[in-house]
């Protein structure tokens, strides 16, 4: 795969609206049920990177390891001394959800240039999660 989130010298720069879906066009994301089903199964680690006044909002995924954005990329690096304990290899598969899944597009394309090659994102975000009917815990003031 190319530079898919840079642009060489000859190439217009490129809008969020194109970034995305040309991000988006070198991997397969993930569906809700089949996001519950993977984390369920052992098969997939969740990662919410929704900032703090949301997961308060509007509660947590059970089971998901919490990252704000800004930390990701240390927190996921299998070879990083900030990593998480979750961030067990570069095979790991993680399903990145942010609200509404478009931040967590790019940050998957990120983890993804770490040598997360299995790394995807949530299609809908945890709004899509939370429609779908799946599980949820209240955070303090969470209206679920």
């Amino acid at each position: 795969m190319g530079d898919v989130v840079g642009h060489g010298v000859d190439e217009r720069p490129v809008g969020i609206d194109e970034l995305l879906e040309r991000v988006r066009a070198g991997y397969e994301r993930t569906e809700p049920r089949e996001a519950y089903e993977a984390a369920q199964g052992g098969e997939a680690l969740l990662v919410d990177i929704r900032y703090a006044a949301l997961r308060e909002r509007d509660g947590l995924i059970p089971g998901a390891l919490v990252v704000e954005r800004n930390e990701l990329e240390w927190r996921l690096d299998p070879q990083g001394s900030h990593r998480a304990p979750e961030a067990t290899g570069h095979d790991l598969r993680v399903v990145v959800i942010c609200n509404e899944g478009y931040a967590s597009s790019l940050a998957a394309e990120s983890l993804r240039r770490l040598g997360l090659s299995r790394a995807t994102d949530l299609v809908g975000g945890f709004q899509a999660w939370r429609a779908a009917g799946l599980p949820v815990t209240s955070g303090p003031g969470a209206d679920v």
